[in-house]
């Protein structure tokens, strides 16, 4: 498929995170308004960045590719540290992120758009990879894809 590994997943997040600001100016209705809330965003934006953070020590640890563009260039299977709670721990990072922005901006709808988020990531990025890591690791791999969750 056409964008399959194609849109780097930061740039998706950003998008989402445009979209959120967009939804949040122009389709402030009052019965999804909740008004900001700083503390559980920072909550949020501090756990998601340290999921990330953590996603990529373990890989630079490892010495293999952190490029999600082409994960035929990983040359080790990852499993240690926070890659024991998720297969995915950068794109959770990613998605907390978002999670606490929504309360940055206060707004319920924007909360919708992370189902996209997650749909996409899904469909466009998780799964190409997770097939080039069965092709490569085979075995080993599918052992771990059925210990460990692909998010949380």
């Amino acid at each position: 498929m056409k964008l399959e590994l194609k849109v780097p997943p930061a740039v998706i997040s950003l998008i989402i995170a445009i979209a959120m600001w967009w939804i949040d100016q122009y389709l402030d209705f009052s019965w999804a308004s909740f008004g900001r809330m700083l503390w559980v965003s920072f909550i949020f934006l501090g756990i998601g960045g340290i999921f990330g953070f953590l996603g990529l020590v373990e890989f630079y640890k490892s010495s293999t590719s952190i490029d999600p563009h082409v994960p035929s260039k990983v040359s080790s299977l990852v499993t240690n540290g926070i890659y024991g709670i998720s297969r995915n721990p950068m794109y959770v990072g990613l998605l907390l992120i978002l999670v606490g922005y929504g309360f940055y901006l206060g707004n319920g709808l924007a909360f919708a758009m992370l189902p996209l988020f997650v749909g996409y990531m899904n469909r466009y990025q998780i799964m190409p990879e997770e097939q080039v890591m069965e092709e490569k690791f085979g075995d080993e791999y599918r052992k771990y894809k059925s210990e460990v969750r692909r998010w949380l």
